[in-house]
């Protein structure tokens, strides 16, 4: 299928991928996994470490959706800070959440298991658009040095030039155990893993799921797919497999442009840190390893994309960097964001189901942990599992045809205070 969302640089930059099965009758295995962006290459990946036969179905290509597009930040952890979690699920909660999300780097350890080439590249800065921002990012990395013994390191405003060459921000936080990466050559990476270890990967072949009493009957294609266990990995499609999960999520469109290779890009962001700010519609940005600016910004709660997504974008990065406001954008694309009510992913089970899904734009690193948990919880260790799983987790109001409308009406109001300070 032809994507006219998807003109971007990791598309024309990605590694060659192979697929190497196409459907021919009916299928037997004991996990079929939907969905071939990191959640289910991860499990599909996993499954069959653990002796799993495993068939995985995508509708497209391999990174197709979120994790083919996104802005390659490596950010650790989840959408809610250290302290909110502890505050909310008490110390033990709390302890058990920042081992997983914190401390438990699996996508660095998939990279150096297997040998990944997707321009993997340390360090991430989080810069804060007001004074009130900063003492709270300050507050935060405190909490997590003295909490959690976790380093980080407090920039000042002053010293925002080391990292940034903008005026803006007022501050920030950096994190050396934080970083970027190639996101699609990373999903190229991991189902390339997942081939040799005996995954079968359908591309192109669209899942269908019809649910009789308690007997789900899954296809691909023309074929019928007989498996044990299902992992419904489809993210912001996951209202299409699965209706009734398809309610806990919204979709927001999110916009990404990356320039031509810059002369000046060392002097844009000195350090090579993956940038976010701390606005409810942040700008995120980094330097690709060609040294072009890949930037991200501004959100639409509309499904249809604009006319010219490098026009839609190019404010927004002129504001942050106005000494290249006139600079060639070679590639504009965007996708779909999956968003919770509360911006904790929703992971569980249903009887032989497994899902993970509403990474709430937080999940490059977080979804690779979850395919990998799943996987854990199938071969009969549920407990790391059962910590992501039992987050709360609530289905947005206003039934099939009010439910993106009422979420949009909320998402302005918090955009809207954005713009007013």
């Amino acid at each position: 299928m032809t994507d006219p969302l998807n003109h971007s640089y990791y598309a024309a930059t990605a590694h060659k991928w192979q697929q190497h099965y196409d459907t021919q009758g009916d299928l037997n295995c004991d996990v079929a996994v939907i969905g071939g962006g990191f959640t289910g290459l991860s499990a599909a990946l996993a499954c069959a470490e653990r002796g799993f036969s495993v068939i995985l179905v995508e509708a497209e290509q391999i990174g197709f959706g979120a994790s083919g597009r996104n802005g390659g930040q490596l950010i650790p952890g989840l959408r809610w800070t250290t302290s909110e979690l502890e505050a909310e699920f008490g110390r033990e909660r709390a302890d058990a959440l920042f081992d997983l999300c914190w401390r438990d780097n699996r996508v660095q350890a998939r990279i150096a298991k297997h040998g990944i080439d997707c321009d993997l590249k340390a360090g991430h800065l989080e810069a804060a658009w007001t004074p009130k921002d900063f003492d709270a990012m300050r507050r935060e990395a405190d909490y997590l040095a003295t909490r959690f013994d976790y380093e980080t390191d407090i920039i000042a405003k002053a010293a925002m030039g080391s990292h940034i060459a903008s005026p803006l921000y007022h501050g920030g936080v950096y994190d050396a155990h934080a970083g970027h990466f190639h996101p699609l050559n990373y999903a190229i990476g991991l189902a390339e893993a997942a081939d040799k270890v005996g995954v079968r990967i359908l591309e192109g072949q669209r899942a269908s799921w019809n649910h009789e009493g308690n007997d789900s009957k899954l296809s691909a294609g023309e074929s019928k797919i007989d498996a044990r266990y299902i992992v419904n990995a489809t993210d912001s499609w996951i209202g299409d497999v699965e209706p009734d999960l398809g309610r806990y999520t919204v979709p927001i469109m999110n916009y990404n442009i990356a320039t031509a290779p810059l002369a000046n890009a060392d002097a844009l962001l000195p350090s090579d840190a993956a940038v976010a700010d701390s606005r409810f519609v942040l700008n995120y940005f980094r330097l690709s390893a060609d040294k072009r600016l890949i930037f991200g910004g501004g959100e639409r709660y509309s499904q249809t994309p604009p006319r010219d997504i490098a026009a839609f974008v190019r404010p927004f990065m002129a504001e942050v960097f106005p000494q290249i406001a006139d600079t060639k954008i070679d590639y504009g694309w965007g996708g779909a964001v999956a968003v919770t009510m509360n911006r904790l992913p929703h992971i569980g089970r249903r009887g032989n189901v497994f899902f993970a899904h509403g990474f709430s734009g937080h999940g490059a690193l977080v979804t690779t942990l979850a395919g990998e948990l799943i996987a854990e919880a199938m071969a009969g260790t549920a407990e790391r599992f059962d910590v992501l799983a039992n987050l709360p987790s609530r289905p947005f109001p206003g039934g099939k045809w009010l439910r993106r409308p009422l979420a949009t009406l909320g998402l302005l109001y918090y955009a809207m205070k954005d713009r007013l300070g």
